[in-house]
């Protein structure tokens, strides 16, 4: 990567963040566990504690406390096992092709992720800076089964799902411009404007396209690109000795349309990203080390097209005609105004970590523990989406080289979780299983210039 200079800096990050990144780390939802190396080894706390220029996606504030710098990491993420299994009375027209009891495992399980952030000093009070970085995603791709003559595990040609591999893939890419400034050698205050661009595809729906305001653009399209933009402040600074505190608050982005797949997201494509909010502590032993905690909620209620219950399709006409009534709401369709959706619910994440120095390097453990976003009355279509990792197991380390690089590692292990519900659409006779484990290793570089 060439050297960026403060007048050519800006433009080559914002193009390489919004056109290159590929997000796919579903792990609060589909917002990652922590951002930078050092924050990730501490199961991402840092609200209150900034150590790098990737802080700007965390708590603006911190980045006036982090110095001139430049900090690049590359993970290795690997979603594993995500998959569904269906228990109960097998139904002739709804996943007519799928073997009760046996387990269907998504395909792609490895994914690399960048990112990247610089930091310069204006003057002894004030910084700017920018970052880029991926916010998480969402990827699956569920193979049409051998066993099934490739009519597609999910279902008869003729019903949800139809033929073919079924799946979905997000994308998300995310560039920070911060402004942080000192009122005080231990207090200090930051504002980013936050600009992100994403990408979505699915396939393997088509047979929804008559429950649809638009059936033609649901599935099996090409990549919809979708751009827009939010901000986020934040206060970070010490209380007493020893003890510091930050909050953060990001705005909702608000996302161009997914035109491409406007018949499948509610609102006519929209598919905006949620507010999120984070308070934390940061307590300074000493040479016994840090302790840091964090709270972080993720309000994906305020997004239609992640909050509404699959079960509004229930209020489209064709549906309503299908069983056998008459009448209904064109605007409960999918892509509609009030359109079905994944049904997620918002999320409460509670962070800790603990740092130590040791021998001249830098050791990091952490726990963080989330709410799970899928409730038991969605498993149907979240088939497309198994979001249900609720806690991350953490280790990190930094070795100096020199007097102003760094070498940085974060290890997190997300154990394997479950969600079981009724299928809403055959009066439960068949049950729907989600599972997901995970784990991922990033390594990064720093540059105190």
């Amino acid at each position: 990567m060439r050297t960026l200079n403060k007048s050519k800096g800006l433009p080559a990050v914002m193009i390489l963040g919004l056109f290159v990144a590929s997000a796919v780390q579903a792990t609060n939802g589909y917002f990652t566990h922590g951002y930078s190396t050092k924050e990730k080894g501490v199961a991402g706390a840092g609200v209150a504690y900034s150590q790098d220029a990737l802080a700007a996606a965390t708590n603006p504030a911190g980045m006036a406390f982090v110095g001139e710098r430049i900090d690049i990491g590359l993970a290795l993420f690997n979603p594993s096992d995500r998959s569904f299994t269906l228990t109960g009375t097998q139904n002739p027209f709804m996943f007519a092709n799928a073997v009760p009891g046996e387990q269907y495992i998504s395909d792609n399980d490895f994914f690399l992720i960048p990112q990247f952030a610089i930091n310069w000093q204006m003057d002894s009070n004030s910084t700017i800076g920018i970052s880029f970085y991926a916010n998480g995603g969402m990827n699956t791709e569920y193979p049409a089964s051998a066993t099934t003559g490739g009519a597609g595990i999910f279902g008869n040609p003729a019903m949800p799902f139809n033929a073919g591999n079924a799946g979905i893939d997000l994308e998300q890419g995310f560039v920070n411009v911060t402004i942080a400034r000192k009122s005080s050698d231990d207090h200090a205050v930051g504002v980013g404007l936050v600009m992100a661009g994403q990408r979505f595809a699915a396939q393997g729906l088509d047979a929804f396209g008559g429950f649809s305001v638009d059936g033609s653009n649901m599935s099996g399209n090409r990549h919809s690109t979708s751009l827009g933009a939010g901000f986020k402040i934040g206060y970070q600074g010490k209380v007493v000795d020893g003890l510091s505190v930050g909050v953060s608050y990001q705005s909702k982005i608000t996302m161009s349309e997914f035109n491409e797949y406007q018949g499948l997201f509610a609102q006519g494509g929209g598919f905006d990203i949620p507010e999120t909010y984070t308070y934390g502590l940061v307590y300074d032993l000493g040479s016994p080390g840090k302790v840091l905690f964090d709270v972080q909620r993720i309000n994906y209620s305020n997004i239609a097209s992640i909050a509404n219950p699959v079960q509004n399709i229930y209020n489209c006409p064709a549906m309503v005609a299908m069983m056998g009534g008459t009448g209904g709401d064109a605007s409960y369709c999918f892509g509609g105004a009030n359109g079905a959706g994944f049904g997620w619910q918002d999320m409460t994440i509670m962070k800790l970590g603990y740092e130590i120095a040791v021998g001249g390097n830098t050791y990091r453990v952490g726990y963080s523990k989330g709410d799970m976003p899928i409730p038991e009355s969605q498993t149907f279509l979240n088939i497309l989406a198994p979001a249900v990792i609720e806690q991350h197991f953490t280790f990190g380390m930094t070795m100096p080289i020199g007097s102003d690089q760094e070498l940085n590692l974060a290890v997190m292990i997300a154990p394997g979780e479950s969600v079981r519900g009724a299928n809403p659409f055959d009066g439960g006779a068949t049950q729907i299983e989600l599972e997901m484990e995970q784990k991922e290793i990033q390594v990064g570089w720093s540059w105190k210039y």
